[in-house]
């Protein structure tokens, strides 16, 4: 604990409450989590890298996304692994912290707006697909994926800082099992209500923002399905879109819930089951969803399994 007037140089994470036998079973639970997220996020990379048939703006922007989701998790997971192996509370620096809280949302600000990238990026090919190749041009996938991870990680400069100026004098006791900005607000003794109405907003602009141009592509994407005379066609149209639009209902859905709110100081156990969600369970489905909704990556997938059975058999 902390005594008053002072600032933590290091802080000290609960983790999760039970048992050694409860933590015995959700290390092994997360670790399995972590080791089909990293491993399927890298087989979409390579294949995406790979296969000739998924060189299209789609599968670039998929790619981006997996790693962004290999990173994603990667900043919280190891840090939550090891606090149930170890017994007690698990500290962390001061400056590990401030890290830690940085990429994890700057990773997830990237990946917002790169989800409004592949939402457009549907949109044209569904109701422009003639201009497809024009507009969607390799120049403009490298520049609109450049700027997205340049907007991520300028954009939650100010936020962390911000976030570090307050004076922690309550206590060095965060309740959660990595530095959540809404455990950290807590601890501050600073008058804390215009910086969080900024965060607010910021979050709102950044959440919001990445989600309007989803929400106006896929209102055009369904008006042009609609459209479409016959079944087999709608359903072959909407079926290049299903994969990107799940993502974003589990992606946006708990981030909404969790930051989007004027309050950030929501109970500590509301607080981790919503960042497992969006920490370990969507980075894990990411995997299912691109390639069980999806007959290229599927295609691929099957004809890489084939060579490399046609490698080992040599």
């Amino acid at each position: 604990m902390m005594s008053n007037h002072s600032s933590a140089t290091e802080f000290c994470l609960l983790g999760f409450p039970g048992s050694k036998e409860l933590h015995r079973i959700l290390f092994a639970t997360f670790f399995l989590f972590y080791s089909v997220t990293l491993m399927g996020n890298t087989v979409i990379i390579v294949i995406v890298c790979v296969d000739k048939r998924l060189q299209s703006p789609m599968y670039f922007f998929l790619g981006h996304l997996s790693a962004l989701e290999i990173l994603f998790t990667s900043i919280i997971i190891p840090v939550m692994l090891r606090g149930l192996l170890l017994p007690g509370m698990q500290t962390i620096s001061l400056a590990g912290c401030v890290i830690q809280l940085f990429l994890y949302l700057a990773v997830g600000t990237t990946e917002f707006a790169l989800l409004g990238v592949m939402a457009v990026d549907r949109y044209v090919a569904v109701c422009k697909p003639l201009r497809y190749n024009i507009i969607m041009n390799s120049h403009t996938c490298i520049w609109v994926v450049i700027v997205s991870w340049v907007f991520g990680f300028l954009s939650e400069i100010w936020p962390v800082y911000a976030t570090f100026q307050l004076t922690f004098c309550q206590s060095n006791v965060l309740d959660h099992f990595y530095c959540d900005r809404g455990q950290l607000l807590k601890l501050s003794c600073d008058d804390s209500l215009f910086t969080e109405f900024i965060l607010f907003l910021m979050a709102i602009f950044i959440i919001i923002g990445s989600l309007a141009p989803v929400i106006v592509s896929y209102t055009y994407i369904i008006s042009t399905v609609l459209k479409i005379p016959t079944a087999s066609g709608r359903r072959k149209a909407f079926s290049t879109c299903a994969s990107h639009f799940t993502f974003v209902v589990l992606g946006y859905g708990s981030c909404l819930f969790l930051y989007v709110k004027p309050n950030q100081r929501q109970a500590a156990q509301y607080n981790k089951v919503a960042s497992l969600v969006i920490a370990v369970v969507t980075p894990f489905l990411n995997p299912f969803i691109f390639t069980l909704r999806n007959d290229k990556v599927k295609e691929a997938l099957r004809d890489s399994v084939k060579r490399c059975c046609q490698l080992f058999k040599y």
